[in-house]
């Protein structure tokens, strides 16, 4: 196999195939070959938005702060004014090394202001280190494994958390809601934080399991 290439072309031929691949400035690649027998193909593809983020190293603001694709879920998080509860509540529950690692992860993560709506005292006693295994149910609930963005989403759909139970998704049009095993609504009001190990989705309320 021979190959030539540059930024944005490549030029490769093997299999009795040549193929040409050109990266445009949009991120769509353009591909063409031609078989030794005259035969010819064509395609062109476009990275899905999240991808293209994380190439052009475009961000996302929540809480004051750039979210930006090559930082890692905690990283982004770390930086957010409005996710200081929520911060230290992951590293009370010992699942920050979790949350940096390779993933991806979906994260829905609720605002300082959604954990506000909790009864009186809630969160004080939930960092408490006795409490640690209920606040990591709480966490992980919040946690889906892979990566989910906005538009994967669909009506209806179950997910099942890292913790075990399950968020039901329910979506008109672009707004993005999730029913908890409680019956509880939180609403994405910020959808599409993309990082380097996967996507967080900002919420108005913290959603709880059934246990």
């Amino acid at each position: 196999m021979k190959t030539k290439s540059d930024d944005e072309k490549t030029k490769t031929k093997a299999d009795g195939m040549t193929t040409k691949t050109k990266m445009a400035d949009d991120g769509k690649m353009k591909i063409k070959g031609k078989s030794d027998a005259g035969d010819k193909m064509k395609a062109t593809t476009k990275p899905r938005k999240g991808e293209m983020a994380g190439m052009s190293g475009k961000g996302v603001m929540v809480g004051g702060a750039m979210m930006t694709p090559d930082k890692d879920i905690v990283d982004n998080a770390v930086g957010s004014a409005d996710h200081t509860t929520l911060v230290s509540a992951v590293k009370a529950a010992g699942l920050v090394e979790t949350l940096k690692s390779a993933g991806p992860f979906t994260v829905f993560a609720p605002t300082n202001a959604a954990f506000d709506k909790l009864p009186a005292g809630t969160v004080n006693s939930l960092v408490q280190p006795d409490m640690k295994p209920t606040l990591t149910k709480v966490l992980t609930y919040h946690v889906i494994p892979g990566r989910f963005t906005a538009a994967d989403l669909k009506n209806g759909q179950v997910l099942t958390t890292v913790e075990g139970e399950q968020l039901t998704v329910m979506k008109s049009g672009n707004s993005v809601m999730l029913k908890d095993a409680k019956g509880g609504m939180a609403t994405v009001t910020i959808p599409n934080v993309i990082s380097s190990n996967g996507v967080t989705h900002v919420i108005d309320t913290v959603l709880m399991p059934a246990n």
